[in-house]
């Protein structure tokens, strides 16, 4: 939720910029709080959305977030919000379980601004960016598997498909063979040490992104099962909100936009014909969302002067209906996990060059424009 949940690319001269909430005014506006309203904010972050939503007399806020640096932070601004506030370390996908538990069976509105924040690309430590020196961690909750496990313990087919897929990087198939060649000699222990491979395999010019930034963002997202946690937050945000609330998400990249975008499609009923069915056709259900015209919403001239990292910043938002929620169901869901994987040869194992050759191209050769994924075109 600061403006640190965009690209490193993005960052300004003369160093980070901290604790800015993106397209603060936009999802205010959309969430419109009053006076005895319940509302979650999913990714509390530095506490800028809950700040703001507190500022209405009487609006009360459950702010979540898996980050126990963020948990300590926050503790200060729960004791000034004199029990208005709860915060609660978990993640966002359990957001209806929690809402619930904290005594709110029925939420007026709920904000999530997906990615990593601005405290942890810039603490060297936690491993998020490719321009400090740190350990090779990336974990937004500190426990469980880290980019170091991934890069050194993941069989090429796995991380090609990850680099490819997460990161849409299109030399996914050169990176991958690098670093499995590399690993076998010295694992990949920091961030400076991958980001090196990356600019050796990647040549890049001075105006292109850093060679590292679809690498690191690839496995941000593997880490921390990014693109899953949200799909599961979407359809526990369609439990949770009472008739007339309001979900509001910011995203950054085109995986999550995407993700989100499809989602409000299929569930605003958008496209669908319920009075022009063919004979035996099923009806649809009823829309569970309804979207909101002029959307996406995007920084304007003043807050990109003042935030450069605001620029790939998109809110989506939907009022609830009353219809019921209908789960974890449709294409958009199908958009977070890499493709399922094919046998392989017993002829080549992981490591090999013609098993490398192989299961990258099986893993790409599948895709095609306009399916959700991105496509060989380029090579990979």
């Amino acid at each position: 939720m600061t403006s640190g949940r965009g690209e490193e690319s993005s960052l300004p001269a003369g160093g980070p910029a901290r604790h800015i909430p993106v397209l603060l005014a936009e999802v205010i506006a959309a969430l419109e709080p009053r006076e005895g309203a319940a509302f979650v904010d999913g990714t509390f972050g530095a506490g800028g959305y809950t700040s703001a939503i507190l500022e209405t007399a009487g609006a009360k806020v459950i702010a979540i977030d898996r980050d126990p640096d963020a948990i300590a932070a926050g503790q200060a601004l729960v004791a000034q919000s004199k029990g208005r506030l709860t915060l609660v370390s978990g993640v966002f996908s359990e957001l209806d379980v929690i809402a619930r538990e904290a005594g709110c069976e029925a939420l007026q509105g709920i904000v999530l601004d997906i990615g990593v924040s601005s405290m942890q690309i810039d603490e060297a430590v936690r491993g998020f960016s490719f321009r400090f020196e740190g350990p090779l961690d990336m974990r937004m909750g500190q426990i469980g598997r880290s980019a170091a496990d991934i890069i050194n313990t993941a069989d090429a087919e796995e991380l090609a498909d990850i680099l490819f897929y997460f990161g849409e990087e299109r030399q996914a198939r050169r990176l991958t063979r690098a670093i499995v060649n590399d690993r076998a000699q010295t694992p990949f222990t920091t961030t400076r040490q991958l980001a090196s491979l990356c600019e050796r395999v990647i040549p890049t010019k001075p105006t292109q992104i850093h060679a590292a930034t679809r690498t690191f963002q690839a496995l941000r997202i593997a880490v921390n099962d990014e693109l899953g946690e949200l799909t599961r937050a979407l359809a526990a945000a369609e439990r949770a909100l009472a008739p007339g609330g309001v979900l509001a998400i910011v995203t950054f990249h085109s995986l999550e936009d995407r993700i989100v975008k499809q989602f409000f499609a299929e569930r605003s009923g958008r496209g669908q014909a319920r009075s022009r069915l063919l004979p035996g056709e099923p009806v649809p259900p009823k829309p569970t969302f309804d979207l909101e015209p002029g959307q996406p919403v995007s920084a304007g001239a003043a807050e990109l002067e003042a935030n450069p990292r605001s620029r790939s910043a998109r809110l989506r938002f939907a009022r609830r209906t009353d219809a019921p929620a209908l789960g974890l169901v449709g294409a958009w869901a199908e958009l977070a996990s890499l493709p399922a994987r094919k046998p392989v040869s017993t002829k080549t194992a992981p490591g090999d060059p013609a098993y490398n050759r192989s299961t990258s191209d099986r893993s790409a050769s599948s895709q095609s424009p306009g399916k959700g994924r991105p496509n060989k075109s380029g090579g990979r």
